[in-house]
């Protein structure tokens, strides 16, 4: 959830594992160290005075934990990164592929005999390179492609990629911010698979209705595809399945997580406890370097139509009222060095400041990785072998990256009300039910939410960052949600609030962290319950007060609570 992991918004709490947080990453800090948030208070707020004498109070030590951490300077120049990667995998190019990352679809397993190639259906994960190298070799850290390309060889075939753009029609969630993000990255994608002679194909409609066709027009042999475990590309899915010849191998490969989601458990977990061990145990097989990608040798009769993305761009029907954003640049070499600049300058801080949100502690790296532009497996690798003199930072990161934004692929396979009240375990459902009816302090409506018109300033400053700025400071994340189901009528038109403002504005939207992420804080799901009191019952609760202890509050308001809205 966090928000810092990425991705973990960062936190324990991942979000959108945000570290990758963009923070939002990440959405999951850590739940030990936030117990010392359930003192109660009867007041949400304090007066501004009040607030500042109460900081002048603490000691000398206690306000140095508070102090904002700001970036140093780089000990060496921009770039090195991806000279180091490259290196790396040219030491490893004898890497086979772990079979167990993938599962076939289909009833047939083998390549149709007589067919002119074979396809790569891009759905989650849009990266085809981390380095070019001067040999026109890539480093491919795409699981997905990196089993197409070899079925390819096997049997002298075209390779091609195709990317189904679907525009959801009426929906508040489409907007260009996402949109501008994701075709940007595509855009680099397209430009790699030039390179490689690898046919790019850009079809504008649902993969159901168009992908089965285009098998069959281009007299493809086997489909090759990503792994989401969400509803609606589950549901892609299925479709495409349903239209595919019964001759056609359709495989899926896991390229987003470290352990494959089918492979780290077969069940949903009940929290982070339940899936550590077993994903600790698979890291030794499955956190490894990837082998090598080379110029496809058996190039396309066929070549693609080629993409204009200055007009598909401007063509969309989406909303743009919600802006892109300046700090992120989309595509794998944005992401590259935003994971550079995180270990030269940000990782050394991370285990003892990413909870605080006036510090640059966290690696910002979520949006890279919801859009599939970076792979969590290159990043853990890297932090590892460039954090040795971080360790507590490393290993913290890796739980938020690794352990906690796993767990959410979990939760959302194998649950099926993964947004949902219904999708919360028993007790706090029922906890839930049983204070549904407590009487609220405050109840706005989700237009005032949207528009930070709180009583709160420290909300609505974590507000208008994330409409401004598309991201949120983890542990804010948590402390944002949380108001929402103390301040809305009912706990399911909290967590709809929470899920639409989430999707809608955060650049790491619309993927698991985000729904974990606001499921943790205000359906308790991954967590435990807590002393039982109005309003949350006994889901965790979290206030004002509570923020106090963990950061200097007024710092952040100053930034960014909106003086005119």
């Amino acid at each position: 959830m966090h928000r810092s992991l990425l991705l973990i918004p960062a936190s324990k709490h991942i979000w959108k594992f945000v570290t990758l947080e963009s923070q939002r990453h990440c959405y999951y800090s850590s739940l030990t160290k936030l117990v010392g948030l359930s003192t109660i208070n009867n007041r949400t707020t304090m007066p501004a005075k009040k607030r500042k004498a109460t900081f002048a109070k603490m000691d000398n030590a206690k306000q140095q934990k508070l102090q904002a951490v700001k970036e140093g300077e780089r000990e060496r120049e921009k770039g090195w990164l991806q000279g180091v990667v490259a290196e790396q995998r040219k030491e490893k190019q004898d890497l086979k592929f772990n079979k167990k990352r993938l599962r076939f679809l289909s009833k047939t397993q083998k390549i149709k005999q007589g067919s002119e190639g074979v396809v790569y259906w891009m759905n989650r994960d849009h990266r085809v390179q981390d380095c070019l190298l001067l040999s026109l070799t890539l480093t491919v850290d795409n699981w997905a492609l990196i089993h197409a390309q070899q079925l390819a060889l096997e049997e002298k075939l075209p390779l091609h990629i195709c990317v189904c753009l679907v525009i959801p029609q009426d929906s508040e969630l489409a907007t260009i911010r996402h949109f501008g993000f994701m075709l940007r990255g595509l855009e680099e994608v397209a430009k790699d698979c030039s390179a490689l002679d690898i046919q790019f194909h850009l079809l504008q409609g649902s993969a159901g209705e168009l992908l089965p066709g285009f098998v069959r027009d281009w007299i493809l042999g086997a489909v090759v595809t990503d792994f989401s475990p969400l509803r609606t590309p589950l549901q892609w899915v299925e479709e495409v399945k349903n239209g595919l010849p019964s001759d056609i191998p359709f495989i899926q490969v896991d390229a987003h997580n470290v352990v494959p989601c089918w492979v780290a458990s077969d069940k949903l977990e009940y929290a982070a406890r339940t899936i550590r061990t077993k994903i600790t145990k698979l890291l030794p097989e499955f956190l490894t370097e990837m082998p090598l990608v080379d110029k496809h040798p058996h190039p396309a009769v066929r070549t693609a139509k080629p993409v204009d993305w200055a007009e598909v761009l401007s063509s969309l029907e989406v909303d743009r009222t919600v802006e892109e954003v300046d700090w992120a640049k989309s595509g794998t070499a944005a992401g590259i060095a935003m994971l550079e600049s995180f270990i030269d300058l940000r990782l050394k801080n991370f285990a003892t400041q990413r909870n605080n949100p006036n510090s640059s502690a966290v690696s910002q790296l979520s949006p890279w990785i919801r859009f599939g532009h970076l792979s969590a497996q290159r990043v853990v690798l890297q932090v590892k072998r460039s954090g040795k003199s971080a360790a507590e930072s490393v290993s913290s990161f890796t739980e938020e990256l690794v352990v906690r934004r796993e767990l959410t692929d979990n939760f959302c396979f194998y649950n099926p009300n993964y947004d949902s009240v219904k999708g919360a375990n028993d007790w706090a459902q029922k906890t839930l039910k049983d204070h549904a009816k407590d009487i609220r302090p405050y109840v706005y409506t989700r237009k005032q939410l949207e528009k930070a018109q709180t009583h709160d300033k420290l909300w609505n400053a974590a507000q208008y960052q994330m409409v401004i700025e598309g991201k949120m400071h983890g542990f804010l994340r948590m402390y944002w949600a949380k108001k929402i189901l103390e301040w809305t009528s009912s706990p399911e038109g909290a967590l709809s609030i929470a899920i639409y403002l989430n999707d809608r504005y955060e650049l790491d939207g619309q993927d698991p962290n985000g729904f974990v992420g606001c499921m943790w804080s205000i359906c308790g799901i991954h967590d435990q319950g807590w002393a039982e009191r109005p309003i949350f019952g006994k889901i965790r609760y979290m206030n004002y007060k509570g923020c106090t202890r963990k950061f200097d509050v007024a710092q952040f308001e100053r930034k960014y609570c909106p003086k005119d809205l």
